[in-house]
């Protein structure tokens, strides 16, 4: 058995595990997200750590375990890893990119289409006994079709968002820190506006971009009031890119139609009233869940651990200056 340590914060799919038989590995059994100090005591000792995305770890958890040479995270975002502070002590972070794509483009999907045509709601609505019959009236939803979607941060994700409104002829704007390639422009139908355009000319707003400072909050009382009352927000991003409590005042008061979120502010917890609006479909986080998509996430951040440790780059790392 090599004689490195790693610690995983939480059980990942057994194909990513598999590649770490060689080691001398440790894992957090419970299904549960751990304390700091829990995390820090799972982490001393160890020679890489392969952490959540709801593992905080900041650069007092680095000192704290300063054995510790690579972070690998199961997920694409990063921002529970504060990455300056990784480079300045020498460890290296890597990330999951691009697995992902797709099966999170079907969950904003799945999210857009269910808040549309009210699928929650009838579907409680049936299983009470409360169907008696066909109404013309009944849980009216707003169409999709021929439709314009706004595409807010147009990186892998938007743009498979944007390639599966063909289906439905949508016409597509977005925005962007930069605008895509022209050439891509054309493939995918989509024009640049700003994001005060977007908002005010969309039928359906979906967030795709990464939570930094100039992303927190993007989505507030002011943005809310800038979108059409029969418009559809969703969410597969990060949770603070949004004004959560502003939110659940534009659904209470149909400022906008509906939501569909899978992320959350202050995540697992909803803002306060956001569960008993029957206007928001709200599910746990599952943007990457497939059973597929899960196992080569896995496979990824276990793959950058062991090239870490064969002496090689790892193909994913975030911070390559460390290795110079």
């Amino acid at each position: 058995m090599n004689s490195k340590k790693i610690f995983v914060t939480r059980r990942i799919p057994q194909p990513g595990l598999d590649l770490l038989k060689d080691f001398n590995v440790s894992i957090n059994l419970e299904d549960r997200v751990l304390s700091r100090d829990e995390l820090i005591a799972g982490a001393k000792g160890k020679d890489a750590v392969l952490c959540l995305l709801t593992d905080p770890i900041n650069g007092e958890v680095m000192d704290a375990v300063p054995s510790v040479r690579i972070f690998a995270n199961y997920a694409v975002g990063f921002d529970n890893i504060d990455l300056e502070a990784a480079t300045q002590r020498k460890i290296v972070v890597t990330n999951t990119p691009g697995v992902l794509t797709d099966t999170t483009a079907d969950t904003a999907w799945t999210l857009l289409m269910t808040a549309a045509r009210r699928v929650v709601e009838s579907d409680t609505f049936t299983r009470a006994g409360k169907f008696k019959g066909w109404g013309p009236m009944m849980f009216l939803g707003v169409d999709i079709h021929e439709k314009k979607l706004g595409i807010i941060g147009m990186g892998r994700i938007g743009q498979a968002v944007a390639w599966r409104s063909r289906g439905f002829n949508m016409r597509i704007i977005y925005t962007d820190r930069k605008r895509i390639a022209p050439e891509l422009e054309k493939m995918l139908r989509a024009t640049f506006v700003t994001l005060d355009e977007l908002l005010s000319e969309s039928d359906f707003v979906s967030l795709h971009v990464p939570l930094r400072r100039s992303t927190h909050h993007l989505i507030g009382k002011k943005q809310l009031e800038m979108m059409k009352k029969t418009a559809v927000l969703v969410n597969t991003s990060r949770g603070p890119v949004i004004d959560e409590k502003a939110l659940v005042e534009a659904l209470k008061n149909q400022v906008i139609f509906a939501a569909g979120l899978d992320v959350y502010e202050h995540e697992p917890l909803l803002a306060p009233g956001l569960a008993y609006l029957d206007n928001v479909v709200v599910v746990p986080h599952i943007g990457s869940a497939s059973i597929d998509t899960r196992s080569k996430m896995a496979t990824i951040a276990a793959s950058n651990i062991v090239a870490f440790f064969n002496g090689e780059k790892p193909p994913n790392i975030l911070n390559p200056d460390v290795l110079l």
